[in-house]
């Protein structure tokens, strides 16, 4: 596997935040995106003569080292399913277009080893502490040049990271019944993804469910994550304001799949008001109104058949349109001497590492609930009596 070049080396600015273990700044980019799936029976039943059924229509953009790019549209706008076209994780379908990592072809195998994805729904081992989950995480995931010392000393840099060192002895739990809030869970799932030491990192609505103190404390952690470098992009669903102005950079979708503004945020949201505002007939956002509210609202369907226009053509004649196709043109481009990502393996631990660190979770496990073994005993005694 080739060495890992610094981010001074690939990016050209220093992290803010410095890890002992180094890894590999890579940017995402892609270019008319399309996915399809076979046209449900129920639709065609009501008359639809179609074979497939389109869901991203022609998307392009990019994801960036060390910038936070959220996600965003209305419900049924195709934002989670392009994070999971992009993230190799849709299994059916249709996929056309052309995805490439800082200028190489994305080989699924090789992304799965440099990136993570943190589900919407934070699953994790009940019976085990917090900083166990991490380990556990660790030992199975990261190579195995790496020694142990540097893995425990990584495990504990994520806890720091993402400020859970302070619960790393409580047990997780059960949710919403025993042990860890919602928001140390999604503070969990991410350290968990984190210690991996992943280059690009998806995370889906990791706001969802939280009240606005919660939510500011896993945006700070996010935040954290984005500032050691790495490329992370986020669905989210209808932020408040200094959720919203945490991100870089917006990829907006409309019902349909189809794309109507990617670029930058600006101070204050600035940016994107001066874009859509500029659009003849849009309303002047009020003072002290929510920008990513006031984006949905002006560019919803009511709007669109309003103003008798389709935002997504808007937005593809629009001179945002054209830097936004030449950066996924210079970055579909491998800049010069640069290799592509490879393993000699499928897997960054053997098939007895894995075994053993599976063994190790399970016997804490085992020894953690004590009531559930002694009605498995009860019932196995009960059985060989009868």
């Amino acid at each position: 596997m080739q060495r890992m070049p610094t981010l001074e080396s690939a990016n050209g600015v220093a992290p803010k935040r410095g890890m002992v273990l180094p890894f590999q700044p890579l940017a995402m980019s892609f270019d008319s995106v399309n996915y399809y799936v076979d046209m449900p029976a129920e639709m065609k039943e009501q008359g639809v003569s179609e074979n497939r059924l389109q869901l991203l229509r022609e998307v392009t953009g990019a994801f960036r080292p060390g910038v936070l790019t959220a996600l965003m549209g209305v419900s049924g706008a195709g934002k989670t399913t392009l994070m999971d076209v992009l993230a190799g994780r849709k299994t059916g379908g249709y996929i056309q277009g052309d995805v490439r990592i800082s200028g190489f072809p994305k080989n699924q195998e090789t992304f799965a080893r440099i990136s993570g994805y943190c589900e919407q729904t934070d699953i994790h081992s009940p019976q085990v502490t917090v900083r166990e989950s991490v380990i556990y995480s660790a030992f199975l995931r990261l190579p195995r040049e790496v020694n142990n010392e540097e893995k425990m000393k990584f495990v504990d840099e994520v806890m720091d990271l993402v400020e859970l060192d302070n619960l790393r002895d409580a047990i997780v739990g059960l949710p919403g019944v025993t042990g860890l809030s919602t928001e140390q869970r999604k503070r969990l799932t991410i350290a968990v993804e984190l210690v991996a030491n992943p280059s690009i990192i998806f995370m889906d609505e990791p706001t969802s469910g939280l009240d606005a103190r919660a939510a500011a404390i896993v945006m700070r952690t996010v935040r954290n994550t984005v500032d050691t470098g790495r490329t992370v992009v986020c669905t989210i669903h209808q932020p408040s304001i200094d959720i919203f102005e945490a991100f870089d950079e917006l990829l907006l979708m409309k019902r349909g799949g189809q794309v109507i503004y990617s670029g930058p945020l600006g101070r204050n949201s600035h940016k994107i008001i001066e874009y859509f505002e500029a659009i003849p007939g849009v309303t002047k956002i009020k003072d002290k109104y929510n920008p990513a509210t006031w984006m949905l609202e002006v560019s919803s369907i009511a709007a669109e058949a309003r103003l008798a226009m389709d935002f997504a053509e808007y937005y593809k004649t629009s001179t945002l349109h054209q830097r936004n196709k030449a950066l996924v043109s210079e970055l579909s481009t491998p800049p010069p001497g640069a290799k592509d990502v490879y393993f000699t393996t499928q897997y960054s631990q053997s098939t007895l590492g894995q075994f053993k660190s599976c063994l190790w979770k399970q016997w804490l496990t085992y020894w953690r609930s004590p009531d559930y073994n002694l009605v498995r005993y009860f019932f196995t005694l009960a059985a060989a009596l009868m």
